[in-house]
């Protein structure tokens, strides 16, 4: 069976939509992948502003606020379509929405109407992906875990530099988690300078660790908190960006001791997710990395360094797949849902029970 999807993704980062057009085959419940096209369309200023302030809305500018991106995201869809020439040959719609709260096991919420998706598109969306997942108990995240399981299963870590760093371990059972904030700390970071952000981490390369602030970051509580467990994207911009600025560095030292700081999040998390045993004894592992942050060099050759006694190597697959593997999961994640199929996996989100996951909208003409 052959399913033609798109799947949008905004991560916390803001820098922009990525929107990818694939196709997924399955035969025996095997299932394969082919990107056909992808796109970043970068944020305005006004949308970036409108985004990152929406914790601060009123009710009904918030409700207002949500409608108006999925009629955005729509427009850009067919901006997407009309660019690629793939008028009647896109099924089906999956769009992730931007996480403004998130706050499991109470609740979690993405902006981006479904509804105005569809109503703009003419096509079937499907979003809301999150919420089944939190009403059965669960973080709702990391939710790219099922497209790692089902899609790419030759690698043992799957590591996400995204806004937010995120780790997945393929063994059984299955777990995944959030790691700490990555490039939505290093971006406000860069923009002090005015830079959208550290371009292959040359600015972090010329500063200077700085213990004090590292021996800080390393300390905060959540680091301590046994996995499942997820983050929220206020807790880099409200808890640790303001931790950094008060020690007064310049931005590359800044920027330098955060990217080590990651390092050591991701070591610790490589080494929690595995027995003590295990974890002692290293042993030839491969861990996928993706996201903007796989092009941070800096970041990259600290990775590689902290891993290497645990036998673990450091793999960078095509820049496409570092690019759009979110959204290319988002899709599938549709497709699953679609196929009234389990989109999220219990033992990484802690939920009760696996479910299904996704709101549908159907935007086509009876």
């Amino acid at each position: 069976m052959v399913y033609r999807a798109i799947g949008l993704m905004s991560g916390s980062s803001l820098d922009g939509l990525d929107i990818v057009f694939a196709e997924f085959h399955e035969n025996g419940g095997k299932w394969q992948f082919e990107i056909k096209n992808t796109a970043c369309y970068p944020y305005s200023e006004t949308w970036k502003n409108k985004l990152s302030g929406s914790t601060g809305l009123p009710a009904l500018e918030y409700l207002l606020l949500d409608r108006a991106y999925g009629h955005y995201l729509g427009q850009e869809v067919n901006r997407f379509i009309e660019e690629h020439e793939l008028q009647f040959q896109v099924a089906l719609i999956v769009s992730h929405g931007h996480t403004s709260f998130h706050q499991p096991p109470q609740m979690t919420a993405q902006l981006g109407d479904g509804s105005a998706i569809a109503a703009e598109t003419g096509l079937p969306v499907i979003s809301d992906l999150r919420s089944m997942d939190v009403s059965f108990g669960g973080q709702g995240a990391p939710i790219v875990p099922i497209g790692e399981l089902l899609l790419m299963k030759d690698y043992d870590f799957f590591l996400n530099l995204g806004g937010i760093a995120n780790i997945s371990v393929n063994r059984d059972p299955y777990i995944a988690f959030d790691i700490c904030p990555a490039n939505r700390v290093l971006n406000l970071l860069a923009s002090d300078l005015g830079k959208p952000f550290d371009k292959d981490g040359a600015m972090a390369a010329a500063g200077r660790l700085n213990p004090v602030l590292l021996e800080k970051l390393n300390a905060l509580e959540y680091y301590e908190r046994p996995f499942p467990k997820s983050l929220s994207n206020n807790f880099g911009t409200d808890i640790i960006y303001p931790l950094i600025r008060e020690e007064h560095l310049s931005t590359e030292d800044a920027l330098n001791t955060y990217a080590v700081h990651i390092g050591h999040q991701v070591r610790k998390a490589v080494i929690k997710s595995l027995s003590t045993g295990d974890a002692a004894k290293p042993s030839p592992a491969s861990l996928l990395v993706t996201g903007g942050g796989a092009f941070n060099t800096f970041l990259i050759q600290q990775l590689t360094t902290l891993l290497t006694d645990l036998g673990i190597t450091v793999v960078k697959p095509p820049d496409e797949l570092i690019n759009f593997k979110e959204a290319l999961i988002m899709a599938f994640i549709g497709v699953l849902r679609w196929r009234e199929e389990y989109t999220v996996i219990p033992s990484v989100t802690g939920a009760t029970r696996a479910s299904i996951g996704g709101a549908l909208w159907n935007g086509q003409e009876a």
